[in-house]
């Protein structure tokens, strides 16, 4: 049994919705280790147009049952008002607390955005027809969305997310500190005064996040891309590496006051782990 990590900030961590039984059970595992650290939440991802919704309520139902509280996150295009209520409906009757609303991406060869153009019309209308029930997450990009072109727009979108009635933001995963204290500096002087959580992402494998980077325009810093390109296939380098580029970036973080730090784990517990291990107190 995994000995409980005590750590200077709140934690959480974020998982996709396994399509097997054997990766169902497999994340059982997973939510018992990492639960050593005790979370706040587990939030589990909603495929394009509520392709996953299934899969992720099963998830959702899975963390439950291991007493860990769980927020599904829940994207609006493509969607119907109707659609949405009924999703609301079963996290009443499963008595889910929390969820992460997004915008989301429409499916392959779907025409129409439906009645959600953007996040901020989910959360007026979870708060319309729910009160304040549900605890609402909401994403945000402090190197901007990769969408977006102009910084300030962006940061007027988020703004207008929070207004609508959101409690906290988890942003997506970045290795620049800078960049996040930025972002939270510019989203105050709009009036943003709930938490900005930041999003981490260990290198689980690098080409694989260098491509979710690029991606997405967040900066790997060059000195990191290059140290781990020179380890070439020396797997035992990149992971050390790795978790200690991560540990650090938390270290800033923690010092700068952040209010926790989110995990994307790739439903993989061990970087997570011995990053929270160097962090612990």
């Amino acid at each position: 049994m995994t000995s409980p990590i005590t750590l200077p900030v709140p934690v959480s961590f974020e998982f996709y919705p396994p399509n097997t039984d054997a990766g169902s059970e497999k994340l059982k595992t997973v939510v018992k280790e990492l639960g050593t650290t005790g979370p706040e939440f587990f939030s589990v991802t909603y495929g394009a147009g509520g392709s996953t919704r299934d899969r992720t309520m099963s998830t959702v139902a899975d963390i439950a049952a291991l007493g860990f509280e769980a927020a599904p996150h829940l994207s609006c295009i493509g969607s119907t008002r109707a659609g949405i209520a009924e999703i609301l409906a079963t996290y009443r009757a499963r008595d889910i607390k929390r969820m992460v609303a997004l915008r989301g991406d429409l499916p392959s060869g779907t025409a129409t955005a439906g009645e959600f153009r953007y996040a901020s019309e989910l959360i007026a209308f979870v708060r319309e027809t729910q009160g304040k029930t549900l605890r609402i997450e909401v994403a945000a990009y402090p190197e901007y969305h990769p969408q977006q072109r102009y910084a300030k727009r962006d940061l007027e979108f988020f703004a207008r997310k929070m207004k609508a009635g959101a409690d906290a933001a988890i942003t997506q995963f970045f290795y620049n500190p800078d960049a996040y204290f930025h972002f939270v500096d510019e989203a105050r002087l709009l009036g943003v005064e709930a938490p900005i959580v930041p999003g981490i992402m260990p290198f689980h494998n690098y080409a694989r996040i260098a491509q979710f980077a690029q991606r997405d325009g967040i900066e790997i810093p060059r000195w990191v891309a290059l140290k781990m390109e020179g380890y070439m296939d020396d797997a035992a380098s990149v992971r050390a590496f790795g978790i200690e580029v991560v540990t650090r970036l938390c270290e800033r973080l923690i010092a700068g006051g952040v209010p926790s730090i989110h995990f994307y784990t790739l439903n993989q517990s061990a970087l997570a782990l011995e990053v929270c291990r160097n962090l612990a107190c």
